[in-house]
């Protein structure tokens, strides 16, 4: 996936500015695709170039002048395209499960204090997933069609988070139960 295509999905519930784009981004497409503000800004701004945006700007009293971005016509079409073609697995990118892997070259203590924070970490995001269920889908036989694709997106974050527990617990308990050589 590029960025384009987490963009144009994030605009197709409402149009918005960079800031508001990026500031929606942080809370939902961003739990699950990352990036700056700034690349944020650069893909508006391709995106504005190929065609796939509509561009308004809003004269404001006391503020700079924003631009708000629509998602036109052939910005679905590319979304469409794109939704089309088969996923290939996404592969893992995780400092942790790295540092994990070359374990032995630090104490004992050290490794369980990371996967203490993790496991700490991993318990706020469940908290802050759990926390958008019950805003937004407290009757999932109110949610629209879109609302429905969103929930299950969300369903797989609140899932992968009780695995990353489940999996801490267990990493925490068998460091904690097997004393390992000092590195």
């Amino acid at each position: 996936m590029a960025l384009s295509h987490a963009i144009l999905v994030s605009l197709l519930t409402r149009p918005c500015s960079g800031y508001d784009l990026a500031k929606r981004f942080d809370g939902s497409v961003g739990f699950f695709w990352d990036a700056s503000h700034q690349q944020i800004y650069r893909e508006l701004a391709k995106l504005e170039t190929a065609g796939a945006l509509q561009v308004e700007k809003v004269m404001q009293d006391n503020r700079p002048n924003k631009k708000l971005y629509y998602i036109t016509p052939t910005g679905e079409e590319m979304l469409k395209a794109w939704m089309a073609e088969p996923v290939p697995i996404s592969t893992m990118k995780d400092d942790l499960l790295v540092k994990l892997f070359g374990g032995d070259l630090i104490e004992q203590a050290v490794l369980l204090q990371e996967l203490e924070t993790h496991r700490q970490q991993h318990q706020a995001r469940l908290a802050e997933y759990k926390n958008i269920k019950q805003q937004f889908f407290q009757s999932l036989e109110e949610t629209s069609r879109r609302g429905i694709f969103q929930y299950l997106t969300l369903r797989n974050g609140i899932r992968s988070e009780i695995s990353w527990l489940s999996w801490c617990d267990e990493a925490i308990a068998y460091v904690k139960d097997n004393e390992l050589p000092p590195a």
